[in-house]
């Protein structure tokens, strides 16, 4: 299924049969062969939209004329396109992400997304998600939010932060180990600190399994801590991996202007649609998180969540990026739309690319939804097994100790 993202101003997403059209100024169909397809702008001139394919390599072949696939890979049938519109099955669309001021949506599109399960995500222009829509007849679940919003106070709720936070702090050695591997002949001064960064995370990923709590309010303090200190010295280790003339002195959620930060918040910006999806498809609710406290408009949930995949999904895309030479440039404070659609393009790719999971080879993204059920399991089976104890106790002690307690390990990022 390809992800779709609408980056220009004036363009306007409908249907016509079973196909998403999408009318607006000149604009490009992009295949990242094997991954996702991105409707971006085309340019200044009056050409028709071509087909840029890339390959695995980054190798773009010469533009051709817009063509569609049939079938089963069937040979190529006569283009549904013109100068300012251009036409996709509907069944080949996972997600479509609106990234643009002054886009129109049909309500016969928004109706054939819901019933085919196609999440529709906005996006400020950087890169923060505002909303998101998709039917609520996919996730009529009760009982996974009943027990998600029960773990607030007990047990579970502790024992999915500690593991979010331990995963995190995991993530952030590994990839400081991934990209400090080459420098460990070309730099050693610079690779020992690297790994002397990585001893640190993993000491406070070991921290971070000795908090301990009767619910998460008594924990967080602890846990967050243990973050914020991890995070300090993580992003240090970061500064060392970026080329010296490239601006990057400290880390900015809000308010970033320069070019370093405001490639990871819009990526991150990214991730967060994946990762509500996700939460949204295994029935869970969004905004009870349980790391990051409640506010009104905070998908805490989301934000719990995204933790584990910042370093596998978006940090290690934007960071090779720079290291070869990308260009990612600011104006007016905000990243160009080149640069927005070089990053949407990067995190795009490194979600489509496919890592070793539980024995088993699977695209990233399906390991963000995989992820998110394995939460949903989690929840439900506890609580099905601490009815079962309890039955249990009233029988037999011996066979209550065997119930399994509740149980969520973080993604792993193998370097």
């Amino acid at each position: 299924m390809d992800s779709v993202i609408v980056s220009d101003y004036g363009v306007m997403l409908a249907k016509k049969g079973d196909r998403l059209v999408v009318r607006g100024p000149k604009p490009r169909l992009e295949v990242i062969e094997g991954g996702p397809q991105l409707f971006l702008p085309f340019g200044a001139d009056n050409r028709r939209p071509t087909l840029t394919v890339v390959t695995s390599d980054g190798e773009k072949h010469p533009p051709e004329p817009l063509r569609h696939l049939g079938a089963n890979g069937a040979a190529p049938r006569p283009p549904k396109s013109s100068a300012d519109q251009i036409e996709l099955p509907l069944f080949r669309v996972g997600h479509i992400v609106v990234a643009s001021n002054g886009v129109s949506i049909s309500t016969d599109l928004i109706e054939a997304c819901c019933e085919r399960g196609i999440r529709l995500s906005f996006l400020t222009r950087g890169g923060k998600p505002f909303a998101m829509l998709s039917s609520p007849m996919l996730t009529a679940t009760v009982i996974t939010r009943r027990e998600q919003l029960a773990a607030y106070n007990d047990e579970r709720g502790v024992e999915f932060a500690r593991a979010i936070v331990r995963g995190k702090l995991g993530n952030q050695a590994a990839l400081l180990r991934y990209f400090g591997k080459y420098l460990k002949t070309a730099d050693p001064e610079t690779f020992a600190k690297l790994s002397e960064i990585a001893i640190r995370l993993l000491k406070g990923r070991s921290n971070a399994a000795q908090v301990s709590a009767s619910n998460i309010d008594e924990a967080r303090e602890a846990l967050l801590a243990i973050e914020g200190s991890s995070g300090r010295n993580y992003w240090s280790g970061v500064r060392l991996l970026l080329p010296r003339e490239i601006e990057f002195d400290l880390r900015e959620h809000r308010g970033a202007t320069d070019p370093v930060n405001s490639a990871l918040n819009y990526g991150y910006g990214m991730l967060y649609t994946q990762v509500w999806g996700a939460i949204m498809n295994a029935g869970l609710e969004p905004f009870a998180g349980f790391l990051h406290v409640d506010r009104p408009g905070k998908p805490s949930l989301v934000l719990d969540m995204v933790e584990e995949f910042r370093q596998p999904v978006v940090d290690r895309a934007v960071i090779a990026a720079i290291g070869k030479g990308t260009a990612i440039e600011t104006q007016g404070g905000m990243l160009t739309d080149a640069s927005r659609r070089t990053i949407a393009q990067l995190v795009l790719e490194r979600l489509e690319s496919e890592v070793n999971f539980r024995g088993r080879r699977h695209l990233l993204k399906s390991v963000v939804q995989i992820q998110a059920r394995n939460l949903a399991s989690a929840l439900r089976d506890d609580a099905s097994g601490a009815r079962a104890a309890a039955r249990s106790e009233q029988a037999s002690p011996r066979s209550a100790s065997r119930i399994p307690a509740f149980r969520y390990k973080a993604f792993s990022f193998k370097w």
